[in-house]
């Protein structure tokens, strides 16, 4: 291999550990190899920055705001309620809840659905006595499935057609890969249903308050003056309280644990607990016993106009600026309005001082805000998801007949070919701002632009990739060990490879990975293109086996309670079941010869 294949190597393999082990935001680690590979000569100005003109960013930032819109007017909210039903039969909720999220999924893009889906799914679960954990997986699962019948259900969609379109092939008709992910997304639900009942209940279902059951740490104080000065911790009722218990004690910098019934507590002990969310709330009440948080900034949700200070669930995500940050070095009490009283990791305990946790993809924060904390942030992708705890919320459901209007005449114009898919896209979105569903600001706002940047920066990747040869060599490779399985075992490697890597960074960066190492193997072995990006398409929408292949598994992951083993238990069979069906369907859908 020539230095450039070499050194592109060697910039891609860091960019995937860096990817995985979160040290920085997506987008900075992408458009920073993008740029290293610039400076090095690699790859020139037109290349790198080819991603910004491609229609991809462009049609991906307009479906956002269309799917922004579906959000706040609450046009999927009814559906999620229906779907479910009373709770009486939990495989007839499952089945009409996967059947609607796949196909609503078909057309919206996934994230979305997740986010307005989970909260209702978690609500429904507490008043039905159910364990959501049961429910959120299989809905999330059946999202990315739906995302992979048509070009508008994913972005990762519209990132493979733009890579198309940029190698001078057609971009991807609307539902031309329905001739695969028909058939996938079909057999992926019945795969989902069946195999939902041996997910794990996260939440005991035989005590009432248990639906709203995860285990959260948070610290109190003995208040000076109070009267739990002097007694002991049995004396004070804290040693057998229901649903929580007392972790550690700090004093004067020192720990205490384990905590002894005998303890005797001193004006300014920190008491760290750790239990359900309901019993967590419940020691505020306990006399000279204070929240850490309320203590010293609880003025700050007070302090704002309208009702008083209401408790939300917020979940963060991989690309979110307080990924590896504490709260106190975020100043997240000033820059939010909200204060943090709890901290849930999925699998592990808290158990460090609130101000000083440094914060994970998947932490759920516990946020005592005003009523308009959601309404300041939920759109910011500061937070994946955040959901009053009572379940309330404001929709502007009035325009929601208006919203479903125009999404259906994207859907229809696209599809019969009369206009295409990023003009389709960019019409929905002026028409919601010009129809007032949208004001200007808001329709800016729901854009990620982090997933922009990570878009436009793979397309300087792919371009690396292919202009060094290092595309070339890599797909040698694969011909050579995979010929002696003919054409479709060739397919075959490129999809089971795309679909490793999918497992461990986010399918954008793994299209751009794998799409040009995909062209390449078809132009060694003769075949068909159009059939290889397919395969990356679909093996990079397969992230099924951990949480953080994907937002929406994310989103789960935190609001479900669910453990990292979860996913890879749950998700093999339909990771099985998508890569099997790709390998027999491709070949017919996109000939791989003629």
């Amino acid at each position: 291999m020539s230095w450039e294949a070499w050194f592109t190597l060697l910039v891609v393999v860091t960019l995937l550990g860096v990817l995985v082990m979160e040290r920085f935001s997506a987008s900075t680690a992408v458009l920073g190899a993008v740029l290293i590979l610039l400076f090095a000569g690699v790859i020139d100005i037109r290349a790198a920055f080819s991603g910004f003109s491609n229609p991809a960013p462009i049609t991906i930032a307009a479906l956002y705001v269309l799917a922004h819109a579906v959000d706040t007017t609450g046009v999927l909210a009814p559906f999620v309620g229906r779907a479910l039903g009373d709770g009486r039969r939990e495989v007839s909720a499952l089945t009409r809840m996967t059947v609607a999220s796949a196909g609503l999924s078909a057309f919206i893009y996934n994230t979305p659905i997740v986010a307005v889906a989970s909260p209702e799914i978690i609500q429904w679960s507490r008043r039905a006595r159910q364990s959501s954990s049961r429910y959120l997986l299989p809905m999330c699962y059946a999202v990315s499935l739906g995302g992979m019948l048509t070009v508008l259900g994913s972005s990762i969609n519209a990132v493979v057609s733009g890579l198309l379109e940029d190698s001078g092939q057609k971009p991807i008709r609307t539902f031309e890969l329905t001739r695969a992910g028909g058939p996938i997304a079909l057999v992926g639900l019945v795969a989902l249903i069946a195999s939902a009942r041996f997910l794990p209940k996260r939440r005991d279902t035989g005590e009432a308050l248990s639906q709203a059951a995860r285990e959260f740490t948070v610290e109190t104080v003995v208040g000076e003056g109070g009267p739990l000065i002097g007694e002991i911790v049995a004396g004070a009722g804290m040693r057998n309280l229901e649903g929580v218990f007392l972790v550690q004690i700090e004093r004067d910098g020192r720990l205490i644990t384990p905590v002894e019934p005998t303890e005797t507590l001193l004006a300014g002990d920190r008491l760290i607990f750790a239990g359900n969310v309901a019993k967590v709330l419940d020691l505020h009440r306990i006399r000279g016993l204070e929240s850490v948080a309320q203590q010293r900034g609880l003025a700050v949700a007070q302090g704002r106009r309208g009702p008083g200070p209401r408790l939300f669930e917020a979940v963060i995500g991989p690309s979110s600026p307080l990924t590896g940050e504490t709260l106190k070095g975020a100043g997240f009490r000033a820059r939010y309005g909200g204060v943090v009283i709890a901290i849930h990791r999925p699998g592990e305990e808290v158990r460090e001082k609130l101000g000083g946790v440094r914060l994970h993809a998947g932490d759920v924060l516990l946020v005592l805000a005003d009523v308009g904390f959601r309404d300041r942030w939920y759109d910011r992708h500061d937070f994946l998801v955040i959901s009053p705890l009572d379940g309330g919320g404001g929709l502007r459901t009035r325009k929601a007949p208006l919203v479903g209007l125009i999404s259906l005449g994207l859907i229809v114009l696209t599809a019969t070919g009369v206009v295409s898919v990023v003009k389709g896209s960019l019409g929905a979105a002026a028409l919601l701002v010009i129809t007032g569903v949208l004001t200007p600001a808001e329709a800016r706002e729901s854009v990620d632009i982090s997933i922009l940047l990570i878009v436009a920066g793979s397309f300087g990747i792919a371009a690396a990739i292919a202009d060094s040869g290092l595309a070339d060599h890599i797909a040698s490779i694969f011909v050579s060990a995979l010929h002696p399985l003919g054409d479709v075992g060739i397919l075959a490697g490129v999809l089971v490879a795309t679909t490793v890597v999918t497992q461990l960074i986010s399918n954008s960066a793994t299209a751009a990975t794998m799409f040009p190492i995909g062209i390449a193997t078809a132009s060694h072995a003769h075949l068909s293109p159009r059939a290889f990006a397919i395969a990356v398409l679909i093996g990079a929408s397969a992230s099924f086996l951990t949480p953080i292949g994907y937002d929406t598994n994310m989103m789960v992951y935190g609001l479900g309670g669910y453990r990292f083993g979860d996913f890879a238990r749950f998700g093999l069979v339909l990771t099985l079941v998508t890569v099997v069906l790709a390998i027999v369907l491709i070949p017919i859908g996109w000939p791989l010869r003629g």
